[in-house]
């Protein structure tokens, strides 16, 4: 049951995931990269920092909107393994859940990052929890706008992908992918 619970977070959340990853992968294309605050200062510091850019969230929006829609070709394809997923995804508009799953991950950061300059935190520094679960909860309060998401979930979420956070930061300083393990 646990088991089942939490294969389906994962598969709520992976467009999230991935939009939250996506603003690394596409730094190097040279569109829309000019910064979300358009270097707006807020009592002497940015207000969410050059790395925040409309390119990211382009990227970010588009990458889970992707995802969401090879998650409806598997659930169609193989409706036996249905049961794993949280969302009937045959009455669902892929557009908008993909949308609101890839816009909360990076609204949560960017909320998060709006505090990290309060506290004088550089860029790219960890602000431990709070990086690990910006985007999960942006994610889930947005989406939840459209489907409701119970309470066990929101926190089984938070517990799982904070953890596979931690991981996922590993591998990709093995890779040097990331300057830190944390």
């Amino acid at each position: 049951m646990i088991s089942q619970l939490l294969i389906q977070i994962f598969l709520l959340l992976l467009p999230a995931g991935f939009a939250n990853m996506a603003p690394v992968f596409f730094k190097k294309v040279n569109i829309l990269n000019y910064p979300v605050d358009l270097g707006i200062k807020y009592r002497g510091y940015d207000l969410f920092g050059k790395n925040k850019t409309y390119r990211g969230f382009l990227f970010g929006i588009l990458v889970s909107i992707i995802i969401v829609y090879i998650q409806k070709i598997i659930y169609q394809v193989y409706p036996s393994i249905s049961k794993f997923f949280i969302i009937d995804y045959s009455a669902i508009n892929i557009f908008l859940l993909g949308f609101l799953l890839g816009f909360g991950a990076l609204f949560g950061d960017l909320i998060e990052s709006f505090f990290k300059r309060r506290l004088n935190i550089k860029p790219g520094k960890q602000w431990i929890p709070f990086d690990q679960i910006d985007w999960i909860l942006g994610s889930l309060i947005f989406v939840n706008f459209y489907i409701k998401i119970p309470l066990v979930l929101f926190i089984l979420a938070l517990l799982l992908f904070a953890g596979l956070h931690f991981l996922i930061r590993l591998i990709g300083f093995k890779l040097k992918i990331n300057d830190s393990k944390l």
